[in-house]
C-alpha cells in the first residue's frame, strides 16, 4: 500500500477488532466458522508450536490447500527438523486437511487481516519461511511478516485479466503489497508480465502446481460398495456446481431418461450445505432423489444422487466417464478441470471458464475438452459421449490424461527453486 493507505489500514486495528468479531459472528452463523476455532481468526492459536523450524504456507481454500500437498510433502521429507503450517479460510478446507495431512503439519485458520490478529499470529508461529498461494493478498500480514525479515514466496501466482484491469489503476497500492515477497512463482508467462507490470520482483514463470497434484484419493471400501450399487448403469457428474446449474443437470437428465431409461446424474455441488434443500426441491418436482449426506443409498429407481459430502470426488470421478465441471455455466469463472481429467473422464464445461483460463486453453488446443454453451448443448453432449460415440469419449479422456501427465515436471521445477530459501534455514 501506500504509506497513507497503509496508515489507515493499520489505524482500522483499534475498531477493527470489534468489527471482525461482529463479522466471524455472521459467519458462525451461516456456517462459516467453527465455534471451537473461532479464536484462530483472531490471532489466537489453537496448538502449540512445534520444536524446530516452521514453514507457513497459505492458501485461500480447499483448491489452493490441496495443490500444496505434494510440495509439502517433498519439503518434510527434506529435512527431519521441518515443520509445516498451512492456513485456509474456509471450514472445507480445515476439515478436508484433518483428512489429509502428514506427520509434522498442521492446519490452523489464517487470522482476519488486522494488526493485533496477524502480530499475536506470528509472535506464536515464528515461521522461519513463508509461502503464499495463487492469488489472496492481505497487506497486513504480508506487512508484519516482511517488518520481522522473514523471506516471503508467492507460490502458484495468479492474476486474472480482471483482477489485472483493477489492480493497474492502483498500482501505487499494490506495488508495495508484492514488494513483500522475495519471489513470485507464476502459473503461466501471462500471470508473470502481469505481476511484473505491477512492480513485484524476481518473478518466474514454473507452471501450476494443480497440475501436478496427485489423484484424488477415494475410499476403497467406499468405491467397490458405490461401484456395486451403480453396477452397469450409464451415469455422469455434474460437479462442484453453483446455483442454477443444478437446475440445468436436471433439465439434462429428463431431456435424456426418455431414451436412455437406466440414466443416472449424480449431482455435486460445490457447497455442500445447498444438498438438502436441493433435494427436496427435486423430490417435490416428481423425480427419484437420494441424498448422499443423510446416508440414502442409490437404488434402481434412483434418478439423481446429490453427493453433498466433503472429500468424494475422487469417488464420483471414478466411477463416471462423462464430468461436466460446474461454476462454467452459472458464470462464476469455472472449477478444476484437472482432477476428473485426471481420472480418466471425458471433460464437458460451459463458456465461462476465467479462474483456470490458462488450463483451459490448454485443453482446448489439445482437443482434450468439450465446450457447452448452454444447458441444451449440455443434453447433446452428454447423449453424444455416453451413448453415441464411446470412441470419441474415449479420446477426450486419453488426451486430457496426456496433458496432465505433461505437467508433472512442475513440481521439480518449484521445488528447485525453492532450495535457495531452504538452505538457509
Amino acid at each position: 500500500m501506500t504509506a497513507l493507505a497503509l496508515q489507515l489500514w493499520r489505524g482500522l486495528g483499534a475498531v477493527g477488532t470489534p468489527l471482525a468479531r461482529l463479522y466471524l459472528r455472521r459467519r458462525l452463523a451461516r456456517g462459516k466458522e467453527l465455534a471451537t476455532r473461532i479464536g484462530e481468526r483472531l490471532g489466537v492459536a489453537g496448538q502449540a508450536r512445534p520444536p524446530g523450524r516452521l514453514i507457513w504456507i497459505h492458501g485461500a481454500s480447499v483448491g489452493e490447500a490441496v495443490s500444496m500437498l505434494p510440495l509439502l510433502d517433498r519439503l518434510l521429507a527434506r529435512r527431519a527438523d521441518l515443520n509445516v503450517l498451512l492456513t485456509t479460510g474456509t471450514v472445507a478446507s480445515a476439515e478436508l486437511m484433518a483428512q489429509r495431512l502428514p506427520a509434522r503439519a498442521l492446519h490452523q485458520f489464517v487470522p482476519v487481516d488486522l494488526p493485533q490478529a496477524a502480530r499475536s499470529f506470528l509472535d506464536h508461529w515464528r515461521p522461519d519461511l513463508v509461502l503464499w498461494v495463487e492469488s489472496e493478498l492481505w497487506p497486513t500480514l504480508l506487512g508484519e511478516t516482511a517488518a520481522r525479515g522473514i523471506p516471503a514466496v508467492l507460490l502458484n501466482g495468479r492474476m486474472s485479466e480482471r483482477s489485472f484491469r483493477r489492480w493497474r489503476l492502483a498500482r501505487s497500492v499494490v506495488q508495495p503489497i508484492l514488494a513483500t515477497f522475495d519471489a513470485v512463482f507464476a502459473q503461466s508467462e501471462g500471470d508473470a508480465a502481469r505481476f511484473r507490470f505491477l512492480g513485484a520482483q524476481q518473478v518466474a514463470s514454473l507452471g501450476n502446481l494443480k497440475l501436478s497434484a496427485p489423484p484424488l484419493e477415494v475410499d476403497a471400501e467406499r468405491l467397490d460398495r458405490q461401484r456395486a450399487l451403480f453396477g452397469t448403469r450409464p451415469r455422469w457428474v455434474a460437479a462442484s456446481t453453483h446455483p442454477g446449474e443444478e437446475d440445468i443437470a436436471v433439465d439434462v437428465h429428463r431431456a435424456l431418461v426418455g431414451r436412455h431409461p437406466d440414466l443416472l446424474t449424480v449431482i455435486a455441488p460445490r457447497h455442500r450445505e445447498r444438498g438438502p434443500p436441493l433435494a427436496r426441491a427435486f423430490r417435490d418436482a416428481g423425480l427419484d432423489v437420494r441424498l448422499r449426506s443423510a446416508g440414502q443409498e442409490i437404488e434402481p429407481e434412483t434418478e439423481v444422487y446429490i453427493a453433498d459430502t466433503l472429500g468424494e470426488l475422487g469417488l464420483w470421478y471414478r466411477l463416471s466417464e462423462v464430468v461436466f465441471i460446474g461454476g462454467s455455466l452459472a458464470r462464476r469463472g469455472g472449477q478444476n478441470p484437472l482432477e476428473p481429467a485426471r481420472l480418466g473422464c471425458a471433460v464437458l464445461h460451459g463458456p465461462d471458464m476465467r479462474n483456470f483460463a490458462d488450463i483451459a486453453a490448454s485443453f482446448h488446443a489439445a482437443g482434450a475438452a468439450v465446450e457447452v454453451p448452454d444447458g441444451d448443448a449440455l443434453a447433446a453432449a452428454v447423449e453424444n459421449l455416453l451413448f453415441v460415440d464411446p470412441a470419441k469419449r474415449r479420446s477426450l479422456a486419453a488426451k486430457a490424461q496426456e496433458l496432465v501427465g505433461r505437467e508433472d515436471l512442475v513440481l521439480q521445477r518449484v521445488a528447485d527453486a525453492l532450495e535457495p530459501y531452504l538452505a538457509k534455514l
